[in-house]
């Protein structure tokens, strides 16, 4: 494929090669983000284990220092008695039937679904639909809960979830081209940290194998892993 004009200057900027501290990753791909809207950056983490394995599958949330910079659409499904508490934490729709009936329809127009355990089973049956675009509430990642009001916030603030695909890897939004590079770093740092803790205990050899940092429509940029979870 014909490499475009922007890319070439981008890859003119670093050493697509080389190896960079979280820092210096975070300043080139800032730098080299050049989309008329402000690019999210994301990191992709790969890991040494084997998802198909139940023992050694790795998901949770991690809350970023200084958020995702996305204004984040929450959906909280659950009875009347949580509504309030839930529009007053800041929930874009809050309701139960008239979501269950409309996300059977096709409708999934937000980014996080919170839910309290005693309408799963309400919730359980829009799994085929939920399922695949990574908004099924679950438990290990808060959005479970009775405490509505408190998940609401959390995500809003920048609570993340996330899990490991198919290829052993976890992408995870860091930021905004528009933040600071010590915010991406931060952000990005707390990321690694948090997988570094959730190693599981099966997994062997080298846990953290790669990671590589990019914004929206750039080249990516390769981390030296060790500073990285140093």
């Amino acid at each position: 494929m014909p490499v475009s004009k922007k890319r070439k200057e981008a890859l003119s900027k670093y050493d697509a090669s080389k190896l960079y501290s979280l820092e210096e990753a975070s300043g080139i791909v800032k730098d080299i983000s050049k989309t008329k809207f402000d690019a999210t950056i994301d990191i992709a983490v790969r890991l040494g284990v084997d998802p198909r394995k139940a023992n050694q599958m790795v998901r949770g949330s991690v809350s970023l220092p200084h958020g995702t910079g996305k204004d984040v659409r929450v959906l909280v499904l659950c009875t009347p008695d949580k509504e309030a508490e839930a529009t007053e934490a800041g929930a874009d729709f809050v309701g139960l039937d008239e979501y269950v009936e409309k996300i059977k329809g096709g409708w999934t127009d937000v980014d996080v679904i919170i839910t309290t355990p005693n309408v799963m089973g309400k919730v359980g049956a829009l799994g085929r639909i939920l399922g695949p675009r990574g908004l099924m509430p679950n438990p290990k990642t808060g959005t479970v809960t009775m405490d509505v009001a408190k998940a609401v916030q959390d995500v809003k603030a920048g609570k993340i979830d996330f899990k490991v695909d198919k290829y052993g890897i976890i992408h995870a939004t860091v930021g905004k081209a528009s933040f600071d590079v010590s915010k991406i770093k931060e952000n990005a740092s707390e990321v690694i940290s948090t997988l570094v803790k959730l190693k599981p205990s099966a997994a062997k050899g080298t846990y953290i194998k790669s990671i590589s940092m990019s914004a929206s429509m750039s080249p990516s940029v390769k981390i030296e892993t060790k500073s990285a979870t140093a």
